[in-house]
């Protein structure tokens, strides 16, 4: 396991202070903020931490309400709104300064059979084939280094591989608003961390770095890196419907049904390699053109 990745899975091993409450630090991100992945991730933790193992979550909502400050600590709440027969439910709201920056709802079910179809999975090239970010970044002579290592530090601990340029890889020109990402931890996990919990938290933490992608592609927009957009995820929705591992290739094929009002709509479907549809995404984020715009 790569030193990174230790130091994310130590990210999300919440500090319980009390019963149902929860402290989490936060990490360097790649805006001045706490990374929304972050926060939904850790929230998810907490929730989990008050659920019985053998009830795997199904689905999230939330909401980001204030920018995070990394400088301190997050105190997560939890209230056990349900136990049910089969399904139980909890929302967790994230503190800093005595404000709410994020509210999470979460639902965790037994294991049970029943119906069973799906959107098959789209093509895309083997990730093998694709250039990591150490590959691909430096290839951008636009992006200034300070950007780029920004980007690469950031990233340490998951492996992203852009199946086209990436919207700040090559902007100008509109394009098809839709974009495919493999990703995988950079490492495996085992021994006492290699639990379901974990694995939908740190598909969670990664599935809020690319969506708003397919929104810039639709006007050409390369977003922060580029200055040519400023933004922040204001909700975020997943439906986790098969098992899965974080540590194997997952394919994230993300698309934007509309954009509108300074608003930006995302969504997503997680595939894991051998066709299995695992995530549904939906995200809606500001994007808004600066007044002045580099």
């Amino acid at each position: 396991m790569s030193q990174a990745l230790q130091s994310l899975l130590d990210l999300l091993d919440l500090e319980q202070i009390e019963e149902d409450i929860f402290r989490g630090r936060s990490r360097s991100a790649i805006v001045p903020r706490v990374f929304g992945g972050q926060v939904a991730a850790q929230a998810l933790v907490a929730a989990g931490r008050t659920v019985p193992a053998d009830r795997p979550a199904h689905s999230l909502h939330s909401y980001f309400l204030r920018p995070g400050d990394p400088g301190v600590p997050i105190v997560y709440t939890v209230d056990r709104i349900r136990d049910g027969r089969s399904f139980t439910t909890r929302r967790v709201v994230a503190v800093q300064h005595g404000q709410p920056i994020f509210h999470l709802s979460a639902s965790f079910q037994e294991h049970e059979e029943g119906l069973d179809h799906q959107a098959p999975m789209p093509a895309a090239p083997d990730p093998a084939t694709l250039p990591t970010a150490e590959e691909q970044l430096p290839t951008y002579a636009h992006l200034p280094p300070a950007v780029v290592e920004r980007f690469l530090k950031s990233r340490e601990a998951v492996d992203i591989r852009y199946v086209d340029d990436p919207p700040y890889g090559r902007f100008g020109e509109p394009r098809e608003p839709r974009s495919q990402v493999w990703f995988r931890t950079n490492g495996k996990l085992g021994g006492a961390v290699d639990r379901p919990l974990l694995h939908v938290c740190l598909a969670t933490y990664v599935s809020d770095y690319t969506l708003l992608d397919s929104v810039l592609l639709a006007h050409g927009r390369g977003g922060w890196a580029v200055q040519d957009v400023v933004g922040a995820s204001l909700d975020h929705a997943m439906w986790f419907h098969r098992p899965f591992r974080a540590d194997e290739w997952l394919l994230y094929d993300q698309e934007s049904p509309s954009a509108s009002g300074g608003r930006g709509l995302g969504q997503g479907r997680i595939y894991t390699q051998d066709g299995q549809l695992a995530i549904t995404v939906i995200q809606e984020g500001v994007v808004r053109v600066p007044r002045t715009s580099p």
